[in-house]
């Protein structure tokens, strides 16, 4: 797909679902009303959106702890000559609710989130024998509640 500009309707599609969404029986035709667009105008935007990669995702967030699992926050160290073929194996990984490059020496970090304790450990280990580097697991010491909203 070749690159996407925003408009102004995907813009206000942005800026207006970070505050909420919908809970009834038709979610995105309520929330295209809202936005003076049609329900099939809203999901094509948002599947254009993702596609484009100016969205990396849209869904909730859940705080899996009150489901009774965990996540953990995971870094690792990564060969610049191996790191695509690194980020393919965490990515392939269910467990791995997103994940970044950055620019240091723990240059890939990701999140894993699981039903349960031991299914960090298992994913953990899943990892580092499929690719052979270590993972730094760093679980929640404190939470911090932060609404981030950033305009489009």
């Amino acid at each position: 797909m070749s690159e996407l500009v925003c408009d102004a309707v995907d813009r206000e599609i942005i800026n207006q679902l970070q505050s909420g969404f919908p809970i009834c029986e038709h979610p995105y035709a309520s929330a295209a009303a809202k936005l003076g667009i049609t329900e099939v105008e809203l999901l094509t935007r948002l599947e254009g959106l993702l596609a484009a990669n100016v969205l990396t995702r849209f869904g909730p967030l859940y705080n899996i702890e009150q489901a009774g699992g965990t996540f953990v926050l995971a870094a690792m160290s990564v060969p610049e000559a191996d790191l695509a073929r690194t980020v393919d194996i965490v990515n392939a990984m269910p467990q791995v609710a997103h994940n970044y490059q950055r620019e240091h020496r723990f240059n890939l970090w990701f999140v894993l989130a699981t039903a349960a304790q031991g299914e960090i450990d298992t994913a953990v280990e899943h990892i580092e024998k499929r690719t052979g580097h270590a993972v730094y697991a760093m679980p929640k010491l404190r939470e911090y509640f932060l609404e981030v909203r950033l305009a489009a």
